[in-house]
């Protein structure tokens, strides 16, 4: 499995990008709230990404298997919609409690960072607020567990542990992976595993860890957008993402603000 290791230059750029990254994706998420428009909230996060110099890393971009270029800056994604919402095609309102899944990335300086929260807007119902918070929960336990010379197999059982311990949906067949040259890079990062198993984490290597839970079940189905992935169930998704960089010791979480 060929990946790439990021030299120390490389990461100082991505650092930068990453905290730029966070700012943007931080600014639309206050801006998530009843009665905001999913086309509206594209257009927040690609006015912020430019008006920084930067370029909007999902925008054009099309990934392998995928018949047409994504069409927006940020993938929006909610309720029962897993990941990679289209915002700015059959534009939704935002509703009270809508759980959203907020994903984006920037390319600066020609490397690229990839970063993505959950917000409930307004006012959400208890399960609502547990999805997102153990989803959360879920992405930080991956991360610790990405300690130079660890397994890749490492963070996906941390990551399966936390959906396992409160019975949600692990959603397998979507995952992290590398990032920086490109959208999507070796190696990849399932949200499952066993310890001890997969490549070893080299310092230098930079990947995105992203939980994907449910409240049913952890099957997926793609839409008829090309897209936009959903419960096979209708059940409700929380999703989560950090770019980090493996070092010889603890991860760095690069998509922060500092």
């Amino acid at each position: 499995m060929a990946f790439t290791i990021k030299s120390p230059e490389e990461i100082a750029v991505l650092r930068e990008g990453g905290r730029r990254l966070a700012h943007v994706v931080a600014k639309v998420a206050r801006n998530t709230v009843p009665g905001a428009t999913t086309v509206e909230l594209n257009a927040l996060s690609e006015k912020l990404i430019l008006e920084m110099g930067d370029q909007p890393s999902f925008l054009g971009y099309t990934p392998r298997g995928a018949k047409r270029p994504f069409p927006a800056a940020i993938c929006i994604s909610i309720n029962d919609e897993v990941v990679h919402g289209i915002p700015n095609e059959n534009a939704r309102v935002i509703e009270e409690g809508d759980i959203i899944g907020l994903d984006c990335g920037i390319t600066h300086k020609g490397l690229i960072t990839d970063h993505a929260i959950t917000v409930i807007a307004g006012t959400g119902d208890a399960k609502a607020e547990q999805l997102v918070r153990k989803t959360k929960e879920a992405l930080m336990a991956g991360i610790r567990a990405a300690i130079g010379g660890a397994k890749v197999g490492d963070i996906g059982a941390a990551v399966e542990a936390v959906g396992k311990k409160h019975g949600y949906g692990i959603v397998f067949e979507l995952g992290g992976h590398g990032v920086g040259h490109r959208v999507h890079e070796e190696p990849y990062i399932p949200n499952m595993g066993v310890q001890g198993e997969g490549i070893t984490l080299i310092p230098g290597l930079v990947i995105a860890i992203e939980p994907m839970f449910t409240e049913g079940t952890p099957r997926v189905k793609l839409m008829p957008d090309g897209y936009t992935f959903v419960t096979k169930d209708g059940s409700r998704a929380a999703h989560f993402e950090h770019t980090i960089a493996i070092t010889e010791g603890e991860p760095e979480i690069l998509t922060v603000e500092i």
